[in-house]
Formats: structure tokens, sequence, C-alpha cells
């Protein structure tokens, strides 16, 4: 017999050591694959070998209804479709590996999803989130240095937070990110980022470290600022712009993307940018450009 516990715990184990998955990524996976085992179980597969691909479609069926017994709610399409992807990655890793013979998951397509473009700010928007940031105490000097940079390289606020003082002081005008999957990126500073920067690290910093860490940026209690903490500044900053939009942790992140496009670059620089791994993950904001691209166009045109 094969037990699907067992194969989830040495592709687990895969993905930390060979694969080099962030602690983040996989603790999403193994909650989908927690998830997906629970499902074999309630349907009695406890032979991995033993799982059809109906089992595996019925699964992700099950995922996008309620239940109201026990309050749960259905998944998005999006959900539903990462929690298959982890179900179709465990069965292939189990074929690779001798356990199955056949990769029953293969053929089971995701729900579909509707496309959804990102909330993304105007640069007018962008300027009065940092500038309405006051920068009168260590605070908010943080908080000024955050929001540019966000907004001046596109890196995730993962990213932001996990970086050392070593990183911002030997830049140069450049600053290199270890994103996803500890993949690298060299993004260029821009001088408002670097002087918001300069700023933090000479009259902020020291004022919050307490020798702790080494992490750039700091919280009140001279630790290491979490992701959460910096989404808090983002949304903080964002009400006191008056941004009636929905804001989101990536909303700098989207903004930049999206005003490199209509500045003119080209979407496979901007893919380099953000680290996206496909193409097809960057060319969202290529949709976004068109739809303000046809406003302008709506608006001015004597015969749109």
């Amino acid at each position: 017999m094969t037990d699907p516990a067992v194969i989830a715990e040495q592709w687990l184990s895969h993905l930390a050591v060979e694969r080099g998955l962030s602690a983040n990524t996989l603790s999403n996976y193994r909650r989908d694959i927690a998830r997906y085992l629970g499902w074999l179980s309630e349907i009695g597969r406890t032979d991995f070998s033993k799982v059809s691909t109906t089992d595996i479609e019925n699964y992700v069926a099950e995922l996008r209804r309620a239940d109201p017994d026990t309050e749960r709610k259905p998944l998005s399409a999006a959900s539903a479709g990462r929690a298959l992807v982890v179900a179709r990655g465990l069965h292939k890793f189990a074929v690779a590996e001798g356990a199955l013979e056949v990769d029953v998951a293969a053929e089971v397509s995701p729900p579909q999803v509707g496309k959804h473009l990102p909330d993304t700010l105007s640069i007018d928007e962008v300027a009065a989130l940092i500038e309405k940031t006051p920068t009168d105490t260590a605070v908010g000097v943080r908080d000024r240095a955050l929001l540019e940079l966000l907004y001046g390289t596109g890196m995730r606020v993962s990213e932001a937070v996990g970086l050392l003082v070593d990183d911002l002081t030997q830049q140069d005008g450049v600053l290199k990110i270890t994103g996803k999957g500890n993949k690298q990126r060299i993004v260029p500073v821009g001088t408002h980022a670097q002087e918001a920067m300069e700023a933090y690290l000479v009259r902020a910093r020291p004022a919050l470290s307490q020798g702790k860490t080494h992490a750039a940026f700091l919280n009140t209690r001279g630790g290491a600022l979490s992701r959460q903490s910096a989404w808090g500044i983002i949304k903080a900053a964002a009400e006191r712009a008056g941004i009636a939009k929905e804001i989101s942790p990536h909303t700098l992140r989207h903004s930049y993307a999206t005003h490199l496009l209509q500045g003119g670059a080209d979407v496979r620089v901007v893919q380099e940018l953000l680290g996206h791994s496909s193409v097809t993950t960057t060319q969202i904001y290529t949709h976004v450009s068109a739809n303000n691209l046809r406003a302008v166009w709506a608006s001015s045109h004597p015969r749109a």
C-alpha cells in the first residue's frame, strides 16, 4: 500500500531541500496538502494508488461548495486552483519517485478564474501617500523610507522586511533583492528612495535599534519589522492621503509596474524587475495600461 501521508512528507522535504522554497511557501503547501489528505481520508482513499481522476475532480468541486453544517465557506476559483496545483504536484512527485505508475491528476483542470486587474494608484496618489507621511519622528522617517523603497523598487513587502542593513549600505544605486525561492535579482534604486533610506539609516534606525538584529527595518522595540506591521504602515499612509481605493500590501508593487509600462518600459524588463519567472504573470499589467489608454481615448476623441 502507498501511504499518501508518507509521500507528502517526502515531497515537502524535496521542496525545502532541493527546490529551496521559503518557509512561508512551504507553510502554504503544507496547509493545502493537509486539506487534500483529509479529503482522501474522508472518501476512504488510504492507498494513494487507488485515487482516481474523478476523485480529484470531486475534490476541486467540493472546495468550491459551502458546507452549512460546518459553516465552511467555499473557496474562490483562484484558491481552489492553487489547492489543485498542490495536489497535482504531489501526484507528479509520486510518479517521478516510482511510488505511482500513472499520474491521474495531470489532466484535471482548475476552475475558471475571472481576470482580476490589480488595484493601482495614480502617480499623484503615490506622491500623496509618501509625502503626507510625517518625518518628525524616527518612526515617521522609517515609514517614509519603507514607502519610498517599495514604490521605488517594486519589491514585495516580505522582501523589504527581509532586508539587512548591509543590503542598503552597499547598494550604490542598485539593490540586490532575494525573492521567492531564494532567487536574487538586481533593481535600480531612484534618488528619492536613496535619500529616504539614507535619512532612515543615519537619523532613525540608530534611535530604534537596541542591537537585537541586523534587519534593516526595525519596530519600536528594536526588533525586525514584520510583514503585518509593514502592511499597517501602508494602510495608515493611504488613510492620511485620503485614498479611498482598496489598498493591499502589493498596491505599491502593482503601481510601480503599471507606471513603468505607461512610461514605455518593455514588459520583459518589468518582468525582470519584479522577479516574475514568467512574462505571462507580468502581462496582467499591460491590461491595466490598455484600460487607461481606452479611458483617455474615450474622454478625448471627438468620435469616441
